[in-house]
């Protein structure tokens, strides 16, 4: 079973549900989501810090530069995912979901040169085909919903 896969999933689920149902714009829902997280985090950097096994402190100014970059790099996309959050559909969004993943796929097939066996072009295909399927369905106009019939108007 591939647990790490459908917690990622789920995870990933409920916090686009979550963005796209409070109303706060991206900038203050991500502020409250730093407050909420903020001292948890504080925490466990001091207690990794004092158990010896942190790497914040004893490897110099670039590495805490990179650390600290590391806010940053992660604060803007997350920014611009909850303001997409509040205006396109969750479908839609969840079908963007699937271009980071691949995107890193491809790098590492094509730049790095990493081994692909035929079961995981297989999975790949298959996961695709999915994705195909769901957007062709996504994207096929509807029919404008039948209204449901009224009390029977008699002809005089």
């Amino acid at each position: 079973m591939p647990w790490l896969g459908l917690a990622l999933a789920v995870s990933f689920g409920t916090y686009g549900l979550i963005k796209k149902t409070v109303p706060l714009s991206s900038t203050t829902s991500l502020t409250a989501e730093g407050v909420v997280l903020g001292l948890p985090a504080l925490a466990l950097v001091v207690v990794l810090e004092l158990a010896g096994v942190g790497t914040l402190t004893g490897h110099g100014a670039v590495h805490v530069a990179l650390l600290i970059s590391a806010g940053p790099v992660t604060a803007v996309p997350l920014l611009l995912y909850g303001a997409a959050a509040r205006r396109i559909p969750l479908t839609t969004l969840g079908t963007l979901m699937y271009l980071t993943p691949t995107l890193q796929f491809l790098w590492g097939v094509l730049v790095v040169g990493e081994a692909m066996p035929a079961e995981r072009w297989v999975g790949f295909g298959l996961v695709w085909l999915a994705l195909v399927i769901f957007t062709v369905d996504l994207l096929r106009p509807r029919s404008t919903p039948v209204a449901a019939p009224g009390p029977a108007v008699e002809a005089r």
